[in-house]
């Protein structure tokens, strides 16, 4: 009995311990089928990523990091596109000069200047070269302007120079651009003309600002992309801005309203000749008729004519190129000025110690006069008298006319080439021949009274008349002395 009953215990025994192998058995058989099936939906998820990420054929994708720092990298990089080079669409050689700088005008210098037009700006550069350097700063240092609502228009009245155009920026900068080749100049107006007009005429607003959004250390920050700084201008920065904006604009048109009335003023204004004989404008000795400057000084010669005579007589026979060599303006201006007023002159002064002043002033004078020395009325007496083909005949006709010329005219033309024969004298030092100085003085003393279609022919005429008259001044005024 008692091994029966130890034989049940142990069957049972054996049976519950089969089962648990049988249970385990399963358990694990489970186990593996979750581990091949989740394999499976792993491997299916890779295919699709796989699928999704493998547009390109032979791309492989970049191992992101997961690294806080590194992954904001990769989602700037991923929302902020990456900056492009803009296309040059014109690059070459101009002459240019700047204008104004925020709106506060500059001093006009001229200079030639690489010019790169691409996308929303022109870039000035010094030459080729600097463009072409490696090193990004030295590209920078080149001025860059923005073309983003700028205007373009024809200068013609800006430059003395031909075929100007000025550009206009919204902050107030202004440029002149230059070019002697009229394709050239026309080919970049158009050029640029045509770059502003494909951009947003109205820069400044919401409009300009671009705003990107990432996430960084679960945070969000706002990245302000503008062209501006981020900083906010204070109220009254803004209000000189607009004013500059709008006073740069309205820049050309108030100077079409200012050449206007001037014009019109011009037009109103009185004669010289009027103010001269209502007495507003006394008498000056340059500018006036020859006649009047002696009737005030009761002599038949200029009183500043004898002066500069004996001044170059006495300091200036033996300078090279006398009366040819042109002396400074500015101090022929004011030795100008000072006999208007009819102040004390004394030629023999440090300040008047360069002779071609003296001679660029007496020049001046006979240039000046309201009648030029051959009185209008003889000058087509004169250059009859030079056609004559026989020399005896020509100098008997000019000197029957010198000799009927009134007598401020007649003396002052006495003295004026007895002193030119003596320069002639010293021709071989000062280089200076009787057909240089019909050269100088023959437009000088005569022209006509209507210049228009003959001026050609009269210079050649002058030349000739001034020349003969030293060559032969001693038969002209001859008899006079004896």
């Amino acid at each position: 009995m008692e091994k029966r009953i130890s034989c049940s215990v142990q069957t049972s025994t054996n049976c519950d311990n089969s089962l648990e192998t049988l249970s385990s058995a399963h358990q694990a058989t489970g186990a593996v089928q979750m581990r091949i099936k989740n394999a499976t939906s792993h491997h299916d998820r890779l295919s699709q990523t796989k699928s999704m990420i493998l547009t390109d054929a032979g791309k492989v994708t970049e191992p992101i990091s997961r690294h806080r720092r590194n992954h904001s990298q990769h989602v700037l990089k991923d929302v902020i596109p990456p900056l492009e080079h803009p296309m040059v669409e014109k690059e070459g050689y101009l002459q240019k000069a700047k204008i104004a700088d925020g709106g506060k005008k500059l001093r006009k210098n001229w200079s030639t200047s690489w010019i790169v037009l691409s996308g929303q700006k022109i870039e000035f550069y010094k030459d080729s070269k600097q463009q072409a350097l490696p090193n990004v700063k030295a590209r920078h240092k080149a001025e860059s302007v923005d073309l983003c609502g700028a205007q373009i228009e024809w200068a013609k009245e800006k430059s003395s120079r031909k075929s100007v155009f000025q550009i206009t920026t919204v902050t107030g900068n202004e440029f002149l651009l230059q070019s002697d080749i009229d394709f050239i100049i026309l080919d970049w107006f158009h050029a640029i003309k045509n770059a502003i007009d494909r951009l947003p005429k109205n820069p400044i607003g919401p409009s300009s600002l671009e705003f990107f959004t990432f996430q960084r250390s679960s945070s969000t920050e706002l990245l302000s992309h503008c062209h501006s700084d981020s900083k906010e201008q204070k109220p009254e920065h803004r209000k000189s801005f607009m004013f500059r904006l709008h006073h740069s604009a309205s820049d050309t048109s108030d100077k079409n309203r200012v050449k206007s009335r001037l014009k019109k003023f011009i037009s109103r204004r009185p004669s010289l000749k009027t103010l001269q004989e209502k007495g507003i404008i006394k008498d000056q000795t340059f500018g006036s008729h020859l006649h009047t400057v002696c009737e005030r000084e009761h002599s038949t010669v200029p009183w500043f004519v004898k002066q500069c005579i004996e001044a170059v007589e006495k300091r200036g026979l033996d300078v090279d190129g006398i009366y040819r060599v042109s002396g400074n303006l500015a101090t022929i201006q004011k030795l100008r000025f000072i006999v208007n007023q009819e102040e004390k002159l004394n030629l023999d002064d440090s300040q008047w110690e360069d002779i071609h002043v003296v001679t660029g002033a007496l020049k001046m004078f006979f240039r000046e006069l309201s009648e030029p020395l051959f009185p209008y009325s003889f000058f087509e007496r004169f250059v009859e008298a030079i056609k004559k083909q026989d020399n005896n005949a020509r100098i008997e006709t000019i000197k029957s006319l010198v000799k009927n010329l009134p007598p401020p005219n007649h003396d002052t033309m006495k003295i004026l080439f007895g002193h030119l024969t003596k320069i002639v004298a010293k021709a071989s030092k000062n280089l200076m021949s009787t057909q240089s100085l019909g050269i100088v003085f023959g437009p000088t003393l005569l022209r006509a009274k209507n210049e228009s279609g003959n001026m050609a022919i009269h210079m050649v005429y002058q030349n000739q008349i001034a020349e003969f008259m030293l060559n032969e001044y001693d038969k002209i005024f001859s008899s006079e002395e004896d």
